[in-house]
């Protein structure tokens, strides 16, 4: 049984249709990236998925039934407008968040001063919110999110406030989840993180659904046929070559994308005793790039 089945959902508001049709499913042992620029439809599709939104069309299902309020403890949701509490000290809030999804008060505060030791923030555990710095708040949030140990978590832009070194913590943490059997939902417009952790990927833009799939099969069927070269000789060789579509030459090293059909060992072949090749490397495409691709394709075509 998936644990979110989302089938052909819509929401518009005064006439503009923030999301269309969207239809996608997450399993358990899965981090599912929601992905899009902003203004894509990802949060109300969320929302949707929360109940917070009724659909207009469609339906969703979770854990194979209806939203309802029990459904709701089995599932953490880290919102994109956070909304912590700034004169409650840190520890009693997370107890009051524990509370909230069926935890007893002794739980609650256990699991909330392990979470805090881990995230390195236990010290601030008689502080007030407000006294915090935005990533340690941030740290508080994502506590209450997962303080109640759930089956699904849902994150809409978790990262924000962060700097590098709690977005790794904050991945590793999520990876463990994967491991665990929990499934994950993880909306950002940030794809370079999202092509870490995801392994499978929904893209909407303007409210539609452009790709939805796994990780591996979208960048093999969508990523372009791209070839990194460090070379010694003459690069106007590239220029000569007819099965190049495109190259960014930098004197030592090419970056080539080869016409749709071409194998990189024809590209091989043609230089060959034209110059002295150091590293020939096949590249797949990133997420940004198919990203870019499957949007600039959208607003060329309407």
């Amino acid at each position: 049984m998936a644990v979110l089945q989302v089938e052909q959902v819509s929401k518009s508001f005064n006439g503009f249709k923030a999301v269309d049709q969207v239809s996608f499913t997450v399993e358990k042992d899965h981090i599912y990236g929601l992905l899009g620029p902003n203004g894509a439809g990802k949060t109300t599709t969320i929302r949707m998925v929360m109940n917070i939104l009724v659909p207009d069309s469609g339906s969703v299902a979770l854990f194979g039934q209806p939203m309802s309020d029990q459904l709701k403890d089995r599932i953490g949701y880290l919102p994109e407008e956070r909304g912590l509490f700034p004169k409650m000290k840190c520890l009693d809030e997370l107890i009051f968040f524990g509370e909230l999804h069926g935890m007893t008060k002794s739980d609650a505060r256990n699991s909330a001063l392990s979470w805090m030791e881990k995230l390195d923030i236990a010290s601030s555990a008689d502080q007030k919110i407000e006294e915090l710095s935005k990533g340690t708040q941030q740290k508080i949030q994502f506590i209450a999110t997962i303080l109640h140990d759930p089956e699904l978590i849902i994150l809409d832009e978790p990262f924000s406030g962060l700097d590098p070194v709690n977005v790794n913590l904050i991945k590793d943490i999520l990876l463990e989840f994967r491991q665990s059997g929990k499934a994950i939902i993880f909306s950002t417009h940030m794809m370079d993180a999202a092509e870490k952790l995801c392994d499978q990927i929904l893209m909407i833009n303007r409210g539609k659904k452009v790709l939805d799939g796994g990780l591996s099969a979208i960048q093999d069927t969508y990523g372009k046929n791209n070839v990194v070269i460090e070379y010694e000789g003459d690069g106007r060789i590239f220029d000569q070559i007819p099965i190049i579509r495109s190259c960014n030459d930098y004197g030592n090293m090419a970056e080539v994308e080869l016409r749709d059909g071409v194998e990189p060992d024809e590209l091989l072949k043609h230089l060959i005793g034209k110059v002295k090749i150091r590293k020939f490397e096949t590249q797949r495409s990133s997420l940004n790039d198919i990203f870019l691709q499957l949007v600039q394709g959208d607003q060329t075509h309407e």
